[in-house]
């Protein structure tokens, strides 16, 4: 082991510093010698030994193993391209006393009977054991020791004199070939092995703490990951089964919600990742909510406008057939008066039903954006004037009051009369449509930046919220209306998609029992500038 870990290099031999201390601490010496015989690299060499062997000292060496009073344990490395040799020396005591115990304790190889007390004597101050063994490696004697063991194999012994830090004690063997027994002095072993330092020994300890460290780390790390990312992953497969099945107003269950954020409302570290996830889903599940909400809407406006649209053209159908089948029989005798009454009923009713189919293919062309204005010029007193005095004027409008009050200046707009005249009418006759009698209707006018304003307000019946909402919705019938009101609810949202042609906007205030407000915001004509 000590030959592994020396480093040589340009000549020079290297003891790493573990080594070299626990080599002190034990006592021994350890050279490095070149081919030459010249010490390359030394720990803890005592002053009697040479820096230079020669030839004869190094046979010496490997004859004996002994050098001086030292003895002597050597390897000779032939794996580098210049061969080394490696020493180690040291002192062994424990063999010089067992020599003494055999000198002074024995006769023809066997303990002398009369001297045993004293040599169970000396073995006690040494704290140690003797066996005495024969050629064929039975014991015949044993002092201070168990006779646990009888028989030694031949191996047994090669292996405590090879293998000695294997045993909890040292084995110090003598064997008299003359006499063929063998004396084993068993003393306390209080040395370390100097090949628990070695690199291998490193190297493979390093390598097991690696292997387990990375193990242990990539166990770990799976663990999390799966706590990480496979924790939200199960959570959007309950958000998902959710949504699958429409129910989009609970992404999160108060349990998943908890697990999600804290407190304070900021998402927890595990779902962090997913933050983003967490708000797309929130906005997608807000759409897809308000879109149900918004068909279910659309379908119960769908339903009422049948209804209302079925009632519109019930009535008047149902007059013309009644008229018809009354004209077909002959069963009646007509004054030209008569006939002309009837005539007059059955050209309203069919000009009603007119209107009606007028009004359902206007609402689509505007839906999908196929009117063309033809814009020019256009005062807005003037026009306003006139629409309200065709209202005044109509004697079919009874006990309504209108009033006009415009703005101070004279005001022009980009606008196509024609289109701009059936927006203000679709406004003002909702307004007498949805009220009682003896409603006041006030149109005026104001300037506001560079929009004019036109309000049509009225001291009528008011609206609730929910009619507000979808005043100017296709097909809807506010919930004032009464079984005078008649249409297919299209006035409204006719008005409005007029108003947006013309580049403005229209809000409508309303409070019940007192009255609603409709105001038009136009854009005025960058030219003020009479014609």
């Amino acid at each position: 082991m000590l030959t592994t870990d020396t480093v040589i290099e340009n000549g020079k031999a290297t003891i790493p510093k573990d080594l070299t201390k626990e080599i002190k601490s034990e006592n021994l010496w350890y050279q490095v010698v070149n081919k030459k015989g010249d010490v390359i690299g030394e720990v803890n060499t005592p002053k009697n030994i040479p820096k230079h062997y020669t030839i004869n000292q190094l046979l010496d060496i490997e004859k004996q193993k002994k050098f001086r009073d030292y003895h002597i344990v050597t390897e000779l490395d032939t794996f580098l391209v210049q061969p080394t040799y490696y020493i180690l020396g040291y002192k062994n005591e424990l063999k010089d006393q067992l020599y003494d115990l055999y000198k002074n304790y024995s006769q023809g190889g066997l303990p002398i009977t009369e001297k045993v007390p004293q040599l169970e004597k000396q073995l006690l101050s040494k704290d140690a054991s003797l066996q005495v063994i024969n050629n064929q490696g039975k014991v015949i004697s044993s002092f201070r020791m168990p006779k646990t063991k009888q028989q030694y194999e031949p191996l047994d012994i090669i292996s405590r004199k090879i293998e000695k830090d294997k045993y909890e004690s040292t084995a110090t063997i003598f064997h008299n070939s003359k006499k063929n027994y063998s004396w084993i002095f068993h003393t306390p072993n209080k040395h370390q092995t100097i090949s628990d330092y070695s690199i291998i020994r490193k190297l493979v300890i390093g390598a097991v703490v690696v292997t387990a460290s990375v193990l242990l780390a990539t166990i770990s790390i799976s663990i999390w990951n799966a706590f990480r990312y496979g924790g939200p992953l199960l959570l959007f497969t309950s958000w998902l089964g959710r949504m699958g099945s429409g129910n989009y107003s609970e992404v999160l269950t108060e349990k998943e919600r908890k697990r999600v954020f804290r407190k304070n409302g900021k998402v927890r570290f595990q779902y962090r990742l997913y933050s983003e996830v967490i708000t797309a889903f929130y906005e997608m599940a807000e759409q897809l909510s308000l879109a149900e909400k918004e068909r279910k809407q659309l379908e119960t406006t769908r339903e009422e406008w049948m209804t209302g649209i079925s009632h519109d053209l019930r009535t008047p159908i149902s007059t013309i057939q009644g008229y018809g089948h009354m004209l077909e029989s002959g069963h009646y005798n007509w004054d030209e008066e008569e006939l002309k009454e009837i005539g007059q009923t059955l050209r309203d009713k069919s000009e009603y039903m007119v209107g009606l189919v007028e009004d359902f293919s206007l609402a689509f062309k505007l839906k999908n954006n196929v009117v063309v204005l033809e814009t020019k010029k256009v005062d807005v007193h003037q026009l306003l004037q006139h629409i309200v005095l065709k209202f005044v004027n109509d004697r079919t409008i009874k006990n309504v009051q209108f009033s006009y009050v415009p703005v101070h200046l004279q005001p022009f707009i980009q606008a196509d009369t024609r289109w701009f005249e059936r927006m203000v009418d679709n406004l003002i006759f909702n307004a007498i449509k949805h009220n009682p009698d003896n409603t006041t209707i006030t149109i005026s006018t104001a300037i506001k930046n560079d929009h004019i304003l036109i309000m049509i307000q009225d001291d009528g019946i008011g609206m609730d919220e929910e009619t507000q909402k979808n005043l100017f919705d296709r097909y809807y019938r506010g919930t004032n209306t009464t079984e005078k009101t008649e249409g297919a609810g299209l006035g409204m949202s006719i008005a409005k998609a007029i108003c947006e042609l013309h580049k403005g906007h229209i809000e409508v205030k309303s409070t019940l029992h007192q009255g609603t407000a409709i105001t038009l915001h136009i854009p005025l004509s960058t030219n003020q500038q009479p014609d």
